[in-house]
Order: structure tokens, then C-alpha cells, then sequence
């Protein structure tokens, strides 16, 4: 799966808020090209309806379906907090933002809840200390 750089992932994210995350993540989507400010507007709305929040300090936001277009091409970005994000409620660590062509996604999303469903996983990916290591543990890494 060729959908994660290391220039979409920030070890220390400066989000203090469940907005200022998706905020956050939404803009390292748009600045590798993957998708236009609007799909992060997008990310939003999917927010307000369902929350994004998945358990062991991960949320994943994305956009809505009628966001679609605005996708260029299937990417990941993700953000890594030093501080819990208060997600109505739940704590969360890292933010994994994702946009899809197609249904692309659905694999991607399977693989992160693979991992993060392994609680040492997740401990692996809060110790990594290079973008490196955090490609290498959640395998979704450009070849």
C-alpha cells in the first residue's frame, strides 16, 4: 500500500483541541497534493455527524462520501500528539487522516486497525523517535 511518506507524518503535533487535530491533519493531506481544502472541510462535517474516534488513542478522520472528488489520490497523513486530544471524551495520540479513491480506503483502515488493535503496537508507535520507524510499524509505507 503506497499511501504513506515520511513528509506525511509529524512526530509532535501542536493540536490542543479535536478540531485544531483535524485541522492539522487535514492540512498535511492537502500539502502533499491528496486532496483540495475542501475535502478537510469535508473531514468536518463527517466529524459532526459521526465521531472519528476508534479506541487505544487513535482517531481517524476523513471525509464524507459526497467528498469524493475532491480526493486527487488515496493518501494518509498522520500526527502524533505528545498530549492527550480530548475526542468527546476519549483520549487520543494519534490522529491518522485518510482519503480515498475509490474504495481504497477500506483496506487502509484494516491494516490501521490491525496494529492499533495491539496495544504493544501502539506503545512501539509512541516511543518511535523518526517517521521511519512509524512507516515501518504501520506498513503502509511508499516502497
Amino acid at each position: 500500500m503506497n499511501v504513506l511518506a515520511a513528509d506525511s507524518i509529524r512526530l509532535h503535533g501542536t493540536a490542543t483541541t479535536r478540531d485544531e487535530a483535524i485541522a492539522e491533519v487535514g492540512e498535511l493531506l492537502v500539502s502533499t497534493g491528496s486532496v483540495t481544502t475542501d475535502y478537510v472541510t469535508a473531514m468536518f462535517a463527517r466529524e459532526s455527524s459521526v465521531s472519528t474516534y476508534m479506541g487505544n488513542l487513535l482517531a481517524i478522520p476523513h471525509g464524507t462520501n459526497e467528498s469524493k472528488d475532491e480526493v486527487h489520490r488515496s493518501a494518509v497523513a498522520v500526527v502524533r500528539y505528545d498530549h492527550d486530544i480530548d475526542w468527546g471524551g476519549h483520549p487520543v495520540r494519534f490522529v491518522i487522516g485518510i482519503a480515498g479513491k475509490g474504495d481504497s480506503h477500506l483496506e487502509v483502515l484494516g491494516a490501521i486497525a490491525l496494529v492499533f488493535s495491539d496495544l504493544s503496537a501502539v506503545d512501539d508507535l509512541q516511543k518511535a523517535s523518526s517517521p521511519y520507524q512509524v512507516l515501518d510499524r504501520l506498513g503502509l509505507s511508499a516502497s
